[in-house]
């Protein structure tokens, strides 16, 4: 099992191709996410940004290389200690038929209701949850019928904030927001790293949307 980290990440030469595949999505990469640190991943569709996402939580694994957190090989870990403590936010945001509580809760059921209430407040979601008629309990359609983009990003946020994790993912979290909600999902995420002190790794094929919250920047290129 994977102890309490501090969100360092690190890929040593890392390659990886899917099953089938001829061509390699990733080549030969190298990079680290030192605790507290925001990492912005630019580049094309097709260039790898995806890939690296899917590697860290151990969707796929790696085909050459080796993938480090806290200096733990991430191949040699338990998948439940490391998902739990790797928060992912999607540029789709994938809610399910049932309560508001439920989705926030789904990475871990056993939330209690303060811990659920805990996370809603920390994704800025708590204000208009509280306004719905049956509040937590409110239920939603599948895929978030009945809210707006930028409650259902919040809601994700939540999600991926309810395990209390100290790495979180974004993969292209506001490609699917209006310009307007984009400016503050942007400053929800730095006032969450900056009262955290969480490590972020953001997917991003927009450089202006990314680069104020960035302390590095990697580009991949095709």
């Amino acid at each position: 099992p994977l102890p309490p980290v501090q969100g360092d990440v690190v890929f040593h030469n890392v390659s990886f191709r899917y099953a089938g595949a001829t061509q390699y999505s990733l080549t030969d990469v190298s990079f680290e996410a030192k605790p507290g640190q925001t990492i912005a991943i630019l580049g094309q569709t097709g260039s790898g940004k995806s890939s690296i996402i899917n590697l860290i939580p151990r969707f796929y694994e790696p085909t050459k290389g080796q993938i480090t957190v806290d200096g733990h090989d991430i191949a040699d870990i338990t998948l439940a200690s490391l998902r739990t403590q790797v928060g992912i936010v999607l540029q789709e945001t994938n809610l399910f038929t049932g309560t508001i509580r439920d989705n926030i809760a789904f990475g871990r059921p056993d939330a209690t209701m303060d811990e659920v209430v805990a996370a809603a407040r920390a994704a800025a979601a708590d204000e208009f949850i509280e306004a719905l008629p049956d509040k937590y309990e409110t239920k939603v359609g599948e895929r978030g019928l009945g809210l707006s983009g930028g409650q259902r990003q919040r809601i994700a946020i939540a999600r991926a904030m309810a395990p209390q994790p100290r790495l979180i993912i974004a993969d292209e979290p506001l490609s699917a927001l209006d310009v307007s909600i984009q400016s503050q999902v942007m400053n929800l995420l730095s006032e969450l790293q900056r009262a955290h002190g969480l490590s972020y790794l953001l997917v991003s094929h927009d450089f202006a949307a990314v680069h104020h919250l960035a302390d590095r920047v990697a580009v991949m290129y095709l």
